[in-house]
């Protein structure tokens, strides 16, 4: 296209000179002229406006040319804040991510066998090379350094705290309580014999009989203060239980002794770790296991990965309500990211250009532009020359 346009430029060239040299014999050359000299003009402008763009004209260090080389930092500061104001906003990406329901067409993937197991055999080959990296010495040891340090920061108990706190909240430790009851009375019901026997053992001197119908009475007794206690919320038992509760949460989070009975226990765990080989060896046989397994065509592993991913799959295709929850938590989490992280986008694309050669970012932009920069020459010698023989044509018929 580039030889194009300039072969029209030569095109318009000698038509010129050669309807210049012949017009005294031939008059009617003037409309000629007129056509050549214009498209000439027109053609010349626009090679210049053209390569201007990108270099100087013939070499020339003409003023205002080479004008992108020139300003490729501002071109690339322009282009980032371009897209960032009008690309990565949240108004754009959240409205085209809302037009597709992303939990029910993620549902439908994973609730596809085929590709369940095309996931779980990424992922099966990828746990080798995991677990080789973790036999790496620097890496154990970095591990060692990493996790005893910071397992030996943990407050122990506050965490015990805490979790015991979430575990007795809407009183379900008073569920676990009746469990513990009526446990307790299965217990005592089924080993009368024994507790009889060794009641007998201790009272050597009583007649056996005396000693049924004191356990007899002892066990129903027992078992009849475990039917009011799961009987009466508000048993005193009950209260009992629930203060010491709430007691040993408070302790577990404010006392100091408690703190340092954790840190002890930490220590103890973490030298435990260190000194023991049974753990290595653990580690061994199951990383055998696990290797033979997934190196295996049977592979379990890659079978309960690719079910876990099919039953997750079809779970969301049967819960709109969830579907709806995660659609929403997707499109939240998008927004914040883009609020977040557009600037580092933005500022990417201005270092990305900033990094390019003057010369590399002229060429790149002239080859994405293409042959319409060669059309504009075109169309300017042409359009030149037509302009030309109208503007002749007014001379000539004022004259």
């Amino acid at each position: 296209m580039r030889w194009l346009a300039t072969s029209l430029l030569g095109t318009m060239l000698i038509l010129l000179l050669t309807s210049a040299a012949y017009q005294p014999t031939h008059p009617w050359l003037h409309w000629v002229r007129a056509f050549a000299e214009a498209g000439a003009v027109g053609a010349m402008a626009d090679w210049y406006a053209v390569v201007a763009l990108f270099r100087h004209p013939l070499g020339l260090p003409i003023l205002r040319s080479a004008i992108i080389p020139k300003n490729k930092d501002r071109i690339g500061e322009s282009l980032g804040n371009f897209v960032q104001e009008n690309f990565l906003t949240p108004e754009n990406i959240v409205g085209k991510l809302k037009e597709h329901d992303t939990a029910k067409a993620l549902a439908r993937w994973l609730a596809s066998p085929a590709n369940g197991s095309q996931v779980a055999e990424a992922v099966g080959g990828l746990i080798p090379g995991i677990l080789n990296a973790l036999e790496d010495e620097d890496v154990r040891h970095l591990f060692d350094r990493v996790l005893t340090s910071e397992l030996l920061k943990l407050d122990v108990s506050r965490i015990a705290g805490e979790v015991l706190a979430v575990l007795t909240e809407g009183n379900r430790h008073h569920a676990l309580l009746d469990r513990g009851l009526s446990a307790l009375e299965e217990w005592l019901m089924a080993n009368r014999g024994l507790i009889k026997a060794k009641f007998s053992e201790a009272s050597r001197y009583t007649p056996v009989f005396i000693d049924n119908y004191v356990v007899e009475k002892f066990v129903d007794g027992i078992c009849a203060l475990l039917h009011e206690v799961a009987a009466n919320p508000r048993h005193e038992i009950r209260a009992q239980f629930e203060k010491v509760v709430r007691e040993l949460i408070e302790q577990l989070k404010t006392s100091a002794e408690y703190r340092q009975n954790g840190e002890a226990v930490m220590r103890e765990f973490v030298e435990h770790l260190r000194n023991e080989s049974y753990y290595g060896h653990l580690w061994a046989e199951i990383r055998l296991r696990v290797e033979a397994d997934v190196a295996g065509s049977d592979s379990l592993i890659r079978e309960h990965i690719a079910g876990a991913l099919v039953a997750i799959g079809k779970g969301l295709l049967a819960e709109p309500a969830l579907r709806q929850k995660l659609n929403a938590w997707w499109l939240d989490t998008v927004e914040k990211m883009v609020l977040r992280y557009r600037h580092q986008i933005s500022g990417l694309i201005t270092d990305v250009v900033k990094s390019w050669d003057a010369k590399e970012v002229s060429e790149k932009v002239e080859l994405e532009i293409g042959k319409d920069l060669q059309f504009i020459r075109i169309n300017g010698t042409l359009v030149g020359g037509t302009v030309g023989v109208v503007l002749h044509t007014l001379t000539y018929l004022i004259a």
